[in-house]
């Protein structure tokens, strides 16, 4: 549809919500009382880390620097996004990453790690995360949750926006978010019967031999399951989802079917299980055992080379939850809007009623030491803690990122 008018971007969307576009910016908490025995010791210019290698498949830049230190990670694909307001031809709103909007917050993340370069190291390639490591920095690896920003590139100009961004840092570039664009089909896309399974276009396989070009990490995330199946038999890198979860566990639009799972693992790359406990289970109260579950299905699909950790909020958590102290049955009221119209358009899943958002001893900055334990718990090999906690994603970044 037309657009007629175009307001200032809104970062402040994506900072607590990555999952959604168009809800509500959540508050800032103070990090003193957060800080763990990891974060002490990184603080230290003599101290090593002591744990395996951590990297989150998806989080953000806090707005206080110090959260990063607290987090143990050793580098995250961090989502630079940032979202400009639309009005349409017929008055209503639509939230998009644009290429104007992504293209200053790309900018500005980039200067923001730069000036503090004692403590963050711009991933470029998948050697960083060894620099990182080798420094007592955390690597963080620019990703961009749809690829609206570059809707207008083509063969015609060279795919010049793809460069553009690839110039500033951009290092992985998802699809969709949610809903289909010129490239693919989104996860929700519907129509008045439910929902739907588009496929890639031709716009979109251009865009992936692009990316493949370029060494540019492709993501699945929020796409179409025919989307994601297309896009792993073209593409000639691995490709990942960065953040999502099981079908086979929550029958949800949101969630991947195996086969997807699948084609990923075969492609050589990663699927990131995501912290949103309501597309983690269907319980009416959320452990971290039903994390655990999570990533032994995938393992099971996919194989322990597949598994991966993500997050999808900001690095200590959910904010309005930890506002909350973690009380589910209050959180969960601040997605139930959007829930709702979601059920009205028959979209997979949204029948169910949502009953948290979190899983409160993961929604805290020692999630990853905290999900390493659980692993330890459960009777995982110490192999595979090293593949799930970090090790396939350094190998993926190394293979894609050259």
């Amino acid at each position: 549809m037309p657009m007629k008018a175009v307001n200032q971007h809104r970062r402040t969307l994506l900072k607590g919500l990555g999952a959604f576009g168009g809800l509500s910016a959540v508050s800032t908490l103070g990090t003193a009382s957060l800080f763990s025995a990891h974060a002490s010791a990184a603080t230290s210019p003599n101290s090593t880390r002591s744990h395996r290698l951590y990297i989150d498949g998806l989080s953000f830049l806090p707005e206080d620097i110090n959260d990063v230190l607290a987090s143990g990670l050793d580098a995250y694909l961090c989502d630079i996004s940032a979202i400009e307001t639309l009005t349409q031809a017929d008055g209503t709103l639509n939230y998009k990453r644009t290429y104007k909007a992504c293209m200053e917050s790309i900018k500005q993340a980039a200067k923001r790690v730069s000036d503090n370069s004692d403590i963050l190291l711009q991933g470029r390639s998948g050697r960083d995360i060894k620099l990182a490591q080798e420094s007592q920095r955390t690597a963080v690896f620019f990703q961009i949750q749809g690829a609206d920003c570059v809707e207008e590139d083509s063969d015609a100009n060279q795919w010049a926006r793809v460069d553009e961004f690839y110039d500033q840092g951009l290092r992985a570039l998802q699809l969709t978010h949610h809903y289909g664009n010129t490239f693919a089909g989104g996860a929700l896309d519907n129509n008045p019967q439910g929902g739907l399974n588009l496929p890639l276009t031709d716009h979109g396989r251009a865009l992936i031999h692009k990316l493949n070009n370029r060494n540019i990490l492709v993501d699945v995330s929020h796409s179409s399951p025919q989307t994601a199946l297309d896009v792993a038999k073209i593409s000639r890198a691995p490709i990942v989802q960065s953040h999502g979860a099981a079908r086979g566990i929550v029958n949800h639009a949101r969630c991947s079917p195996d086969e997807v799972i699948r084609a990923i693992a075969n492609s050589g790359g990663v699927f990131g299980v995501f912290m949103m406990s309501f597309w983690l289970t269907n319980k009416a109260v959320p452990t971290i055992d039903d994390y655990i579950r999570q990533l032994e299905y995938v393992a099971k699909v996919g194989g322990v080379d597949c598994v991966a950790i993500a997050n999808d909020f900001p690095l200590r958590g959910q904010e309005n939850l930890l506002a909350l102290n973690n009380d589910n049955a209050q959180g969960v009221k601040e997605y139930q809007e959007w829930w709702y119209s979601l059920r009205a358009k028959k979209v997979l899943g949204f029948d169910a009623e949502p009953r948290h958002v979190v899983i409160p001893e993961l929604n805290h900055i020692e999630r990853m030491s905290r999900i390493d334990d659980a692993l330890a718990k459960a009777r995982f090999k110490a192999t595979d803690r090293d593949r799930f906690m970090g090790g396939n994603w350094q190998r993926v970044l190394n293979q894609v990122l050259i």
